[in-house]
């Protein structure tokens, strides 16, 4: 497993190092946009590979893309990802 998708950052060091709320995230989390590895005490966990698509996420909020319409391109490139790997 690479460092990127190791899971070992709080939603407080993502927040600072992405720009965007910790509420914010939390709402990506709801969307389904984002889904964190959660402690036993559930503690939001995050990687370098999962700020790296909140960036994406938040850059393409700001454009005027709708949740829905991200989560929709992102399981798409998933399904393409897949069938050409």
């Amino acid at each position: 497993m690479s460092f990127m998708d190791k899971q070992v950052m709080n939603i407080g060091t993502v927040s600072e190092l992405t720009g965007l709320s910790e509420r914010r995230i939390r709402y990506y989390e709801n969307r389904k946009l984002i889904t964190p590895k959660r402690t036993v005490g559930g503690t939001r966990k995050y990687s370098f590979r999962d700020i790296e698509k909140l960036v994406e996420i938040g850059k393409q909020m700001e454009v005027g893309w709708m949740t829905a319409e991200i989560r929709h391109r992102a399981m798409k490139r998933g399904t393409e990802s897949a069938a050409h790997g």
